[in-house]
């Protein structure tokens, strides 16, 4: 949730660009969205946006190498120390999706951090920064997509298979939100880009919703969809087909949107702010924030009682570190743990890729405990090879 004097540097043309493509679809979906009558199913991930080379003073550098160790060495130490005390209704902690940054591999970062992963604390899939100082190609989109995929799932062990194939396939964070080239040209340049992440085995991207008044925001919030454009155009996922109970997905990769909520707060005075589902320094997770992210409903349509709450974060980040590994996450988790009951709520903590294998089997019209869907279609067994695997390399299946 962004801060209202964090939103008055912002132009006032820029925010009444924001309101007109939000603002219409937000109402209706407030007026429309339907809302379980009994007890939901709260299905929780976190996609961490974890950069170890992250420079608060100058985004565009590196953090010294010595301190990026320090970072990482102590993330993978204290966090199960300190939160492995809060269980969901299955027994499992709360995990992060670590979306690394391709174009900052390290060896040794990767072997610690899969090693803690490991440990069942997580799991790694892709996140991309490129096309910033000038427009990526497509070529060399396609050609660190892949690379760093198979650094990943070969020398790693990370990432999942589906369908019987050999392919790795992966979940995706687009870094500065501009996916497919969705913010005005600015930090990606390729248009073809969600044709190139479903021709490299992407099943889900996890981009949305961006920062508070990005120009990369899409119209179409709080859903999960398939984009209804072409793939090969810019921004085909600024429309899309909802998923949806007893209809299978044919086109991937899917888009899976956190909360964007509008808030209001009374202190002293009424004041609107947005709430985008980033935990951050001042504004780091609470109940309160959770009855926001409820109220945006965010389910596969025909079961509203199974809800899908994707938040993000940058770990890091040193001045959100309060906020995703100090007392205020501690208190959340504890809140949300010890409450869940008197809530009427089952809590299941999931990684991202657990959290689209539930959607897909709620469009397979599975029911029940949405807990036993995490490998339903996208496992982290490699399967052996196939003929067909090898002869279409980059094939897209509508089976996941």
């Amino acid at each position: 949730m962004a801060k209202v004097r964090q939103q008055r540097s912002v132009g006032l043309g820029r925010k009444l660009s924001y309101g007109a493509r939000l603002l219409p679809g937000y109402f209706w979906q407030r007026l429309t969205r339907p809302r379980s009558a009994g007890r939901v199913h709260l299905i929780l991930a976190l996609a961490d946006h974890f950069e170890p080379a992250f420079a608060p003073e100058d985004g565009a550098a590196r953090a010294p190498y010595a301190e990026q160790e320090r970072r990482l060495d102590r993330w993978c130490r204290e966090y199960p120390e300190r939160f492995a005390g809060f269980p969901d209704a299955e027994g499992r902690p709360f995990v992060h999706t670590y979306f690394y940054p391709a174009e900052q591999y390290d060896r040794a970062h990767l072997t610690r951090l899969a090693e803690h992963c490991r440990g069942g604390w997580g799991e790694i899939e892709i996140h991309l920064h490129h096309g910033v100082g000038a427009p990526d190609s497509a070529e060399n989109t396609r050609r660190q997509l892949i690379e760093f995929r198979d650094q990943l799932a070969d020398e790693h062990g990370c990432l999942s298979y589906g369908g019987g194939q050999t392919r790795p396939r992966y979940a995706f964070v687009h870094g500065n939100f501009a996916l497919a080239n969705s913010s005005l040209g600015q930090g990606c340049g390729v248009d073809s880009e969600m044709q190139i992440l479903a021709e490299t085995g992407c099943y889900a991207d996890m981009t949305l919703p961006a920062a508070i008044f990005h120009a990369a925001q899409t119209g179409k919030i709080n859903s999960l969809y398939e984009c209804a454009l072409p793939l090969i155009e810019r921004a085909p996922h600024r429309k899309g087909r909802d998923l949806a109970s007893q209809r299978a997905v044919e086109k991937f990769p899917i888009i899976v949107q956190g909360p964007l909520m509008l808030d209001v707060h009374l202190r002293g005075r009424r004041r609107f702010a947005i709430d985008n589902a980033a935990l951050t320094g001042p504004n780091p997770a609470s109940l309160s924030r959770l009855g926001n992210w409820k109220r945006a409903a965010i389910s596969v349509q025909g079961r509203p009682d199974w809800l899908f709450i994707k938040l993000h974060c940058h770990g890091m980040d040193p001045r959100q570190d309060h906020a995703v590994l100090g007392e205020p996450m501690r208190r959340f988790l504890h809140d949300l743990v010890r409450g869940a009951e008197e809530r009427g709520e089952r809590l299941h903590f999931v990684s991202a890729r657990e959290m689209v294998n539930i959607m897909l089997a709620a469009c397979d019209g599975r029911e029940g405990n949405p807990g036993e869907y995490r490998n339903y279609r996208l496992k982290r067994e490699r399967p052996l090879a196939l003929d067909s695997d090898r002869d279409n390399p980059y094939q897209v299946s509508s089976k996941g």
